[in-house]
Protein backbone atom coordinates (compact mmCIF):
# COMPACT_ATOMS: atom_id res chain seq x y z
CA UNK A 1 0.00 0.00 0.00
CA UNK A 2 1.41 3.40 -0.94
CA UNK A 3 1.08 6.26 1.52
CA UNK A 4 2.48 9.77 1.60
CA UNK A 5 3.86 11.60 4.63
CA UNK A 6 5.94 14.80 4.70
CA UNK A 7 6.59 14.61 0.99
CA UNK A 8 7.82 11.02 1.10
CA UNK A 9 6.07 8.19 -0.72
CA UNK A 10 6.11 4.93 1.19
CA UNK A 11 5.28 1.39 0.14
CA UNK A 12 3.95 -0.21 3.30
CA UNK A 13 5.19 -3.72 3.95
CA UNK A 14 5.08 -3.68 7.73
CA UNK A 15 3.90 -5.90 10.51
CA UNK A 16 3.44 -4.82 14.09
CA UNK A 17 6.73 -3.06 13.56
CA UNK A 18 5.17 -0.82 10.89
CA UNK A 19 7.78 -1.75 8.26
CA UNK A 20 7.95 0.58 5.29
CA UNK A 21 10.01 0.81 2.13
CA UNK A 22 10.80 4.32 1.05
CA UNK A 23 9.99 5.26 -2.48
CA UNK A 24 11.76 8.62 -2.54
CA UNK A 25 14.68 10.37 -0.84
CA UNK A 26 17.70 8.73 0.65
CA UNK A 27 17.66 6.53 3.73
CA UNK A 28 18.42 9.18 6.32
CA UNK A 29 16.03 11.75 4.91
CA UNK A 30 13.25 9.40 3.92
CA UNK A 31 12.87 7.80 7.30
CA UNK A 32 12.50 11.09 9.13
CA UNK A 33 11.18 10.12 12.53
CA UNK A 34 12.03 12.98 14.84
CA UNK A 35 9.53 15.39 16.23
CA UNK A 36 6.57 13.14 15.48
CA UNK A 37 3.68 13.65 17.85
CA UNK A 38 1.60 10.81 19.17
CA UNK A 39 -1.21 11.69 16.78
CA UNK A 40 0.47 9.93 13.87
CA UNK A 41 2.65 7.49 15.76
CA UNK A 42 0.52 4.37 15.27
CA UNK A 43 0.04 2.96 11.74
CA UNK A 44 -2.90 0.87 10.63
CA UNK A 45 -2.31 -2.88 10.45
CA UNK A 46 -3.71 -5.42 8.02
CA UNK A 47 -2.86 -8.75 6.44
CA UNK A 48 -0.84 -7.10 3.67
CA UNK A 49 1.44 -5.59 6.27
CA UNK A 50 2.21 -8.95 7.85
CA UNK A 51 2.75 -10.66 4.50
CA UNK A 52 4.98 -7.84 3.36
CA UNK A 53 7.17 -8.02 6.43
CA UNK A 54 8.34 -11.50 5.51
CA UNK A 55 7.82 -11.16 1.76
CA UNK A 56 10.29 -8.39 0.93
CA UNK A 57 13.32 -9.83 2.76
CA UNK A 58 12.43 -13.30 1.42
CA UNK A 59 12.43 -12.01 -2.15
CA UNK A 60 15.76 -10.30 -1.56
CA UNK A 61 17.26 -13.49 -0.15
CA UNK A 62 16.04 -15.56 -3.12
CA UNK A 63 17.60 -13.08 -5.50
CA UNK A 64 20.85 -13.22 -3.50
CA UNK A 65 20.86 -17.02 -3.58
CA UNK A 66 20.24 -17.27 -7.33
CA UNK A 67 22.61 -14.44 -8.17
CA UNK A 68 25.54 -15.69 -6.10
CA UNK A 69 25.32 -19.47 -6.46
CA UNK A 70 27.13 -19.68 -9.79
CA UNK A 71 29.77 -17.16 -8.77
CA UNK A 72 30.65 -19.14 -5.62
CA UNK A 73 30.49 -22.52 -7.34
CA UNK A 74 32.95 -24.82 -5.65
CA UNK A 75 32.85 -22.91 -2.39
CA UNK A 76 30.20 -24.73 -0.39
CA UNK A 77 30.48 -22.11 2.35
CA UNK A 78 28.41 -19.69 0.25
CA UNK A 79 25.32 -21.49 1.58
CA UNK A 80 26.54 -20.83 5.11
CA UNK A 81 27.15 -17.16 4.23
CA UNK A 82 23.62 -16.83 2.91
CA UNK A 83 22.31 -18.54 6.05
CA UNK A 84 24.08 -15.95 8.18
CA UNK A 85 22.60 -13.19 6.02
CA UNK A 86 19.18 -14.78 6.50
CA UNK A 87 19.64 -14.76 10.27
CA UNK A 88 20.43 -11.03 10.18
CA UNK A 89 17.28 -10.47 8.11
CA UNK A 90 15.16 -12.64 10.41
CA UNK A 91 16.35 -10.68 13.44
CA UNK A 92 15.55 -7.40 11.71
CA UNK A 93 12.08 -8.66 10.82
CA UNK A 94 11.54 -9.79 14.41
CA UNK A 95 12.54 -6.34 15.70
CA UNK A 96 10.28 -4.66 13.14
CA UNK A 97 13.02 -2.66 11.44
CA UNK A 98 12.05 -0.72 8.30
CA UNK A 99 13.65 -1.35 4.92
CA UNK A 100 14.13 1.80 2.86
CA UNK A 101 15.19 2.11 -0.75
CA UNK A 102 18.63 3.09 0.51
CA UNK A 103 18.80 -0.10 2.61
CA UNK A 104 18.05 -2.21 -0.47
CA UNK A 105 20.53 -0.34 -2.65
CA UNK A 106 23.27 -0.60 -0.03
CA UNK A 107 22.65 -4.32 0.47
CA UNK A 108 22.80 -4.85 -3.30
CA UNK A 109 26.07 -2.94 -3.37
CA UNK A 110 27.42 -5.18 -0.62
CA UNK A 111 26.55 -8.29 -2.65
CA UNK A 112 28.21 -6.78 -5.71
CA UNK A 113 31.31 -6.05 -3.61
CA UNK A 114 31.32 -9.70 -2.48
CA UNK A 115 31.25 -10.86 -6.12
CA UNK A 116 34.10 -8.52 -7.06
CA UNK A 117 36.18 -9.68 -4.09
CA UNK A 118 35.51 -13.30 -5.08
CA UNK A 119 36.70 -12.54 -8.61
CA UNK A 120 40.00 -11.26 -7.25
CA UNK A 121 40.67 -14.56 -5.52
CA UNK A 122 39.78 -13.78 -1.89
CA UNK A 123 36.90 -16.18 -1.17
CA UNK A 124 36.94 -15.88 2.64
CA UNK A 125 36.61 -12.10 2.56
CA UNK A 126 33.99 -12.41 -0.18
CA UNK A 127 31.90 -14.84 1.85
CA UNK A 128 32.12 -12.63 4.94
CA UNK A 129 30.98 -9.65 2.87
CA UNK A 130 28.10 -11.69 1.47
CA UNK A 131 27.02 -12.66 4.99
CA UNK A 132 27.04 -9.01 6.04
CA UNK A 133 24.61 -8.09 3.26
CA UNK A 134 21.74 -9.24 5.48
CA UNK A 135 22.96 -7.00 8.29
CA UNK A 136 23.17 -4.06 5.88
CA UNK A 137 19.66 -4.72 4.58
CA UNK A 138 18.20 -4.59 8.09
CA UNK A 139 20.48 -1.90 9.55
CA UNK A 140 18.50 0.22 12.04
CA UNK A 141 17.40 3.68 11.07
CA UNK A 142 18.36 6.54 13.34
CA UNK A 143 16.97 9.77 14.70
CA UNK A 144 18.53 13.13 14.08
CA UNK A 145 18.94 16.09 16.44
CA UNK A 146 16.14 18.62 16.34
CA UNK A 147 17.45 22.02 17.46
CA UNK A 148 14.50 23.87 15.95
CA UNK A 149 12.29 22.50 18.74
CA UNK A 150 14.40 24.10 21.49
CA UNK A 151 11.91 26.92 22.24
CA UNK A 152 9.09 24.39 22.73
CA UNK A 153 11.26 22.15 24.87
CA UNK A 154 12.47 25.03 27.02
CA UNK A 155 8.87 26.12 27.63
CA UNK A 156 8.18 22.64 29.06
CA UNK A 157 11.40 22.71 31.10
CA UNK A 158 10.14 25.95 32.60
CA UNK A 159 6.91 24.18 33.64
CA UNK A 160 8.62 21.19 35.23
CA UNK A 161 9.27 21.14 38.98
CA UNK A 162 11.12 18.76 41.32
CA UNK A 163 13.10 17.15 38.50
CA UNK A 164 16.82 17.98 38.60
CA UNK A 165 17.36 16.49 35.12
CA UNK A 166 14.61 18.46 33.38
CA UNK A 167 16.92 21.15 31.91
CA UNK A 168 19.11 18.51 30.29
CA UNK A 169 16.26 17.65 27.93
CA UNK A 170 17.58 20.59 25.89
CA UNK A 171 20.83 18.78 24.95
CA UNK A 172 21.54 19.32 21.26
CA UNK A 173 21.87 15.58 20.52
CA UNK A 174 18.28 14.87 21.45
CA UNK A 175 15.27 14.21 19.27
CA UNK A 176 11.80 14.78 20.69
CA UNK A 177 8.50 12.97 20.94
CA UNK A 178 5.69 15.33 21.96
CA UNK A 179 2.24 14.60 23.25
CA UNK A 180 -0.58 15.44 20.86
CA UNK A 181 -1.27 18.77 22.57
CA UNK A 182 2.47 19.57 22.96
CA UNK A 183 2.12 19.69 26.76
CA UNK A 184 4.72 16.98 27.47
CA UNK A 185 7.78 15.62 25.71
CA UNK A 186 10.34 12.83 25.81
CA UNK A 187 13.93 13.54 24.77
CA UNK A 188 15.87 10.67 23.22
CA UNK A 189 18.66 9.72 20.84
CA UNK A 190 19.08 6.50 18.85
CA UNK A 191 22.19 4.42 18.47
CA UNK A 192 22.36 1.00 16.79
CA UNK A 193 18.61 0.53 17.02
CA UNK A 194 18.40 1.58 20.67
CA UNK A 195 16.34 4.64 21.58
CA UNK A 196 18.09 6.03 24.65
CA UNK A 197 15.79 8.24 26.71
CA UNK A 198 17.52 10.77 28.94
CA UNK A 199 15.70 11.18 32.26
CA UNK A 200 11.96 11.46 32.80
CA UNK A 201 9.40 13.08 30.49
CA UNK A 202 8.97 16.79 31.12
CA UNK A 203 5.94 19.05 31.03
CA UNK A 204 2.48 18.14 32.33
CA UNK A 205 2.69 14.96 34.46
CA UNK A 206 -0.95 14.12 33.70
CA UNK A 207 0.10 13.28 30.14
CA UNK A 208 3.11 11.13 31.01
CA UNK A 209 1.42 7.68 31.03
CA UNK A 210 -0.17 8.13 27.61
CA UNK A 211 2.98 9.74 26.24
CA UNK A 212 5.18 6.83 27.32
CA UNK A 213 2.74 4.29 25.86
CA UNK A 214 2.63 6.17 22.55
CA UNK A 215 6.40 6.50 22.48
CA UNK A 216 6.67 2.75 22.98
CA UNK A 217 4.52 2.22 19.87
CA UNK A 218 6.46 4.89 18.00
CA UNK A 219 9.71 3.02 18.67
CA UNK A 220 8.19 -0.37 17.90
CA UNK A 221 7.08 0.92 14.51
CA UNK A 222 10.70 1.77 13.74
CA UNK A 223 12.31 -1.36 15.11
CA UNK A 224 13.93 0.43 18.04
CA UNK A 225 14.27 -0.91 21.55
CA UNK A 226 13.99 1.50 24.48
CA UNK A 227 16.56 2.14 27.20
CA UNK A 228 16.06 4.83 29.84
CA UNK A 229 19.05 6.42 31.52
CA UNK A 230 18.32 8.36 34.70
CA UNK A 231 14.69 7.44 35.37
CA UNK A 232 13.57 8.78 38.72
CA UNK A 233 12.15 6.73 41.54
CA UNK A 234 8.73 8.33 40.99
CA UNK A 235 8.56 7.73 37.21
CA UNK A 236 10.21 4.36 36.66
CA UNK A 237 6.85 2.59 36.88
CA UNK A 238 5.69 4.48 33.76
CA UNK A 239 8.24 2.60 31.69
CA UNK A 240 7.98 -0.72 33.50
CA UNK A 241 4.23 -0.82 32.91
CA UNK A 242 4.17 0.32 29.28
CA UNK A 243 7.26 -1.02 27.51
CA UNK A 244 7.67 -4.43 25.93
CA UNK A 245 9.93 -6.33 26.23
CA UNK A 246 9.85 -5.48 29.94
CA UNK A 247 12.50 -3.13 31.25
CA UNK A 248 14.43 -3.95 34.40
CA UNK A 249 15.47 -1.24 36.82
CA UNK A 250 19.16 -1.03 37.73
CA UNK A 251 19.98 1.58 40.42
CA UNK A 252 22.85 3.80 39.28
CA UNK A 253 22.96 6.48 41.97
CA UNK A 254 21.17 9.33 43.68
CA UNK A 255 20.33 12.95 43.04
CA UNK A 256 22.03 15.43 45.33
CA UNK A 257 19.50 18.19 45.95
CA UNK A 258 19.87 20.98 48.49
CA UNK A 259 16.61 22.33 49.91
CA UNK A 260 17.41 26.02 49.86
CA UNK A 261 15.02 27.09 52.60
CA UNK A 262 16.45 24.74 55.22
CA UNK A 263 20.10 24.69 54.22
CA UNK A 264 22.77 26.03 56.54
CA UNK A 265 26.31 25.05 57.45
CA UNK A 266 25.74 24.82 61.18
CA UNK A 267 26.80 21.78 63.16
CA UNK A 268 29.51 19.21 63.27
CA UNK A 269 28.48 17.36 60.12
CA UNK A 270 29.08 20.48 58.00
CA UNK A 271 32.55 21.06 59.43
CA UNK A 272 34.36 19.92 56.26
CA UNK A 273 32.16 22.15 54.11
CA UNK A 274 32.74 25.17 56.35
CA UNK A 275 36.48 24.58 56.28
CA UNK A 276 36.51 24.38 52.47
CA UNK A 277 34.57 27.62 52.13
CA UNK A 278 36.75 29.35 54.74
CA UNK A 279 39.94 28.42 52.89
CA UNK A 280 38.77 30.25 49.78
CA UNK A 281 37.72 33.30 51.76
CA UNK A 282 41.08 33.39 53.46
CA UNK A 283 42.68 33.18 50.02
CA UNK A 284 40.79 36.32 49.00
CA UNK A 285 38.35 34.75 46.54
CA UNK A 286 35.08 36.56 45.79
CA UNK A 287 32.10 35.21 43.87
CA UNK A 288 29.59 36.56 41.37
CA UNK A 289 26.54 35.12 39.59
CA UNK A 290 25.79 36.28 36.06
CA UNK A 291 23.48 35.06 33.28
CA UNK A 292 25.41 33.20 30.60
CA UNK A 293 23.68 35.24 27.90
CA UNK A 294 25.00 38.46 29.50
CA UNK A 295 28.67 37.48 29.70
CA UNK A 296 30.94 40.25 28.35
CA UNK A 297 33.19 39.04 25.52
CA UNK A 298 36.37 39.54 27.53
CA UNK A 299 35.02 37.55 30.48
CA UNK A 300 33.68 34.81 28.23
CA UNK A 301 37.12 34.47 26.64
CA UNK A 302 38.68 34.10 30.09
CA UNK A 303 36.18 31.38 31.02
CA UNK A 304 36.83 29.51 27.77
CA UNK A 305 40.52 29.52 28.60
CA UNK A 306 39.74 27.82 31.92
CA UNK A 307 37.37 25.36 30.24
CA UNK A 308 40.09 24.41 27.75
CA UNK A 309 42.27 23.26 30.66
CA UNK A 310 39.73 20.80 32.05
CA UNK A 311 37.18 18.18 30.94
CA UNK A 312 39.02 17.40 27.73
CA UNK A 313 39.23 20.96 26.49
CA UNK A 314 36.55 21.82 23.96
CA UNK A 315 35.33 18.23 23.49
CA UNK A 316 31.59 17.76 24.00
CA UNK A 317 30.64 14.79 26.19
CA UNK A 318 27.57 13.55 28.03
CA UNK A 319 23.91 13.18 27.20
CA UNK A 320 21.44 12.62 30.03
CA UNK A 321 22.82 14.72 32.92
CA UNK A 322 24.73 17.48 31.19
CA UNK A 323 24.35 20.16 28.54
CA UNK A 324 26.70 21.12 25.74
CA UNK A 325 27.40 24.45 24.00
CA UNK A 326 29.00 25.98 27.06
CA UNK A 327 29.35 29.77 27.10
CA UNK A 328 27.79 30.39 23.69
CA UNK A 329 24.35 31.46 24.97
CA UNK A 330 22.48 28.73 23.09
CA UNK A 331 20.28 27.63 26.00
CA UNK A 332 17.88 30.00 27.77
CA UNK A 333 18.12 30.58 31.51
CA UNK A 334 21.70 29.45 32.07
CA UNK A 335 23.58 30.94 35.03
CA UNK A 336 27.33 31.22 35.65
CA UNK A 337 28.79 31.51 39.15
CA UNK A 338 32.46 32.42 39.13
CA UNK A 339 35.23 33.05 41.65
CA UNK A 340 37.92 35.73 41.25
CA UNK A 341 41.15 36.09 43.19
CA UNK A 342 42.41 39.33 44.71
CA UNK A 343 43.80 40.41 41.32
CA UNK A 344 40.44 39.96 39.62
CA UNK A 345 41.52 36.81 37.73
CA UNK A 346 38.84 34.14 37.46
CA UNK A 347 40.00 30.95 39.18
CA UNK A 348 36.98 28.80 38.50
CA UNK A 349 33.30 28.79 37.55
CA UNK A 350 30.24 26.60 37.47
CA UNK A 351 27.38 26.54 34.99
CA UNK A 352 23.79 26.01 36.15
CA UNK A 353 20.50 25.41 34.32
CA UNK A 354 17.13 26.66 35.56
CA UNK A 355 13.69 25.00 35.48
CA UNK A 356 10.30 25.38 37.17
CA UNK A 357 10.10 29.15 36.59
CA UNK A 358 13.29 29.71 38.54
CA UNK A 359 12.52 27.41 41.47
CA UNK A 360 14.79 24.57 40.30
CA UNK A 361 18.51 25.12 39.65
CA UNK A 362 20.75 22.28 38.47
CA UNK A 363 24.52 22.17 38.21
CA UNK A 364 25.72 21.46 34.69
CA UNK A 365 29.54 21.39 34.77
CA UNK A 366 32.20 22.89 37.09
CA UNK A 367 35.50 24.24 35.78
CA UNK A 368 38.54 25.41 37.68
CA UNK A 369 41.89 26.83 36.72
CA UNK A 370 44.93 24.66 37.37
CA UNK A 371 46.37 25.66 40.72
CA UNK A 372 43.11 27.19 41.95
CA UNK A 373 42.71 27.20 45.76
CA UNK A 374 41.31 24.08 47.38
CA UNK A 375 37.64 24.42 48.27
CA UNK A 376 36.72 26.53 45.24
CA UNK A 377 34.06 24.05 44.07
CA UNK A 378 32.37 24.05 47.47
CA UNK A 379 32.54 27.86 47.64
CA UNK A 380 30.91 28.23 44.21
CA UNK A 381 28.12 25.82 45.12
CA UNK A 382 27.38 27.66 48.36
CA UNK A 383 27.35 30.94 46.42
CA UNK A 384 24.72 29.52 44.04
CA UNK A 385 22.61 28.29 46.98
CA UNK A 386 22.74 31.81 48.46
CA UNK A 387 21.76 33.24 45.07
CA UNK A 388 18.82 30.83 44.83
CA UNK A 389 17.65 31.83 48.31
CA UNK A 390 17.61 35.50 47.26
CA UNK A 391 15.90 34.89 43.90
CA UNK A 392 13.05 32.50 44.66
CA UNK A 393 14.88 29.23 44.15
CA UNK A 394 13.64 26.26 46.17
CA UNK A 395 16.08 23.53 45.25
CA UNK A 396 19.64 23.43 43.94
CA UNK A 397 20.80 20.16 42.44
CA UNK A 398 24.56 19.89 42.81
CA UNK A 399 25.19 16.82 40.68
CA UNK A 400 24.44 13.13 40.42
CA UNK A 401 26.15 10.80 42.89
CA UNK A 402 26.87 7.53 41.11
CA UNK A 403 26.85 4.41 43.33
CA UNK A 404 27.18 6.35 46.61
CA UNK A 405 26.64 3.27 48.79
CA UNK A 406 29.69 1.70 47.18
CA UNK A 407 31.93 4.43 48.58
CA UNK A 408 30.38 4.34 52.06
CA UNK A 409 30.55 0.59 52.62
CA UNK A 410 33.23 -0.72 54.98
CA UNK A 411 32.81 -4.44 54.37
CA UNK A 412 32.27 -5.04 50.65
CA UNK A 413 31.61 -8.39 49.07
CA UNK A 414 34.05 -9.52 46.40
CA UNK A 415 31.90 -8.26 43.52
CA UNK A 416 31.35 -4.83 45.02
CA UNK A 417 35.03 -4.66 45.93
CA UNK A 418 35.90 -5.30 42.29
CA UNK A 419 33.50 -2.54 41.25
CA UNK A 420 35.04 -0.17 43.77
CA UNK A 421 38.57 -0.96 42.57
CA UNK A 422 37.59 -0.34 38.95
CA UNK A 423 35.97 3.00 39.82
CA UNK A 424 38.96 3.95 41.97
CA UNK A 425 41.39 3.19 39.16
CA UNK A 426 39.26 5.14 36.69
CA UNK A 427 38.87 8.16 38.95
CA UNK A 428 41.43 10.27 37.04
CA UNK A 429 39.19 9.91 33.98
CA UNK A 430 35.64 9.75 35.39
CA UNK A 431 36.18 11.42 38.79
CA UNK A 432 33.27 9.52 40.39
CA UNK A 433 35.06 9.03 43.69
CA UNK A 434 36.30 12.63 43.80
CA UNK A 435 32.82 13.88 42.95
CA UNK A 436 31.30 11.86 45.76
CA UNK A 437 33.76 13.27 48.31
CA UNK A 438 32.69 16.77 47.25
CA UNK A 439 28.96 15.98 47.29
CA UNK A 440 29.09 14.19 50.63
CA UNK A 441 29.97 17.46 52.37
CA UNK A 442 26.47 18.81 51.63
CA UNK A 443 24.59 15.85 53.20
CA UNK A 444 21.83 16.13 50.61
CA UNK A 445 21.53 12.71 49.00
CA UNK A 446 18.09 12.48 47.43
CA UNK A 447 16.06 10.02 45.38
CA UNK A 448 17.52 7.15 43.42
CA UNK A 449 17.96 7.17 39.67
CA UNK A 450 17.78 4.07 37.50
CA UNK A 451 18.85 2.71 34.18
CA UNK A 452 15.92 0.81 32.68
CA UNK A 453 16.72 -1.82 30.08
CA UNK A 454 15.93 -5.31 28.92
CA UNK A 455 18.65 -7.70 30.03
CA UNK A 456 18.36 -9.64 26.77
CA UNK A 457 19.86 -6.64 24.97
CA UNK A 458 22.44 -5.80 27.63
CA UNK A 459 25.58 -5.71 25.40
CA UNK A 460 24.18 -3.40 22.76
CA UNK A 461 22.36 -1.27 25.36
CA UNK A 462 25.57 -0.89 27.37
CA UNK A 463 27.44 0.13 24.22
CA UNK A 464 24.82 2.75 23.36
CA UNK A 465 24.77 4.17 26.89
CA UNK A 466 28.53 4.29 27.38
CA UNK A 467 29.28 5.83 24.00
CA UNK A 468 26.59 8.48 24.40
CA UNK A 469 27.80 9.47 27.84
CA UNK A 470 31.58 9.23 27.57
CA UNK A 471 32.70 9.36 23.93
CA UNK A 472 33.30 12.92 22.65
CA UNK A 473 30.90 14.03 19.94
CA UNK A 474 30.91 16.79 17.41
CA UNK A 475 29.32 20.05 18.41
CA UNK A 476 25.98 20.44 16.63
CA UNK A 477 24.66 23.72 15.31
Amino acid sequence: MAVSHDGVTWVTVGSSGGRRVAGTRDRAAAFDVVGTSSRNARPSHNLAHYAGTVGLPAIVLVVLAVGTAKHFNGHHLWIFALAVAALFVARGVHLGRPVTAAHTATAAGTVLAALLIQATGHPVIALATLALSGLVLMWPTSSRPQPERLPSVHALVDRTVADPLAPFAMHSLKSYFFSADQSAVIGYHTRLGVAVVGGDPIGDPAHYPALVAQFQQFCRDRGWRIVVLGASEHRRDLWEAAVWPPLRAVPIGRDVVVEVGSFDMVGRRFRNLRQAVSRTRNAGLTTEVIAEANLPDELAAQLREIASQTHGGQAERGFSMILDHALDGRYPGMLIVLARDQDGVVQGFQRYAVAGRGTEISLDVPWRRKGAPNGIDERLSVAMIDYARDHGGKRVSLAFAAFPELFDEKDRGWLRQVMFNVIHLGDPLLALESLYRYLKKFHSLGDRRYALLSFRMLPIAAFALLTLEFVPHRKTD
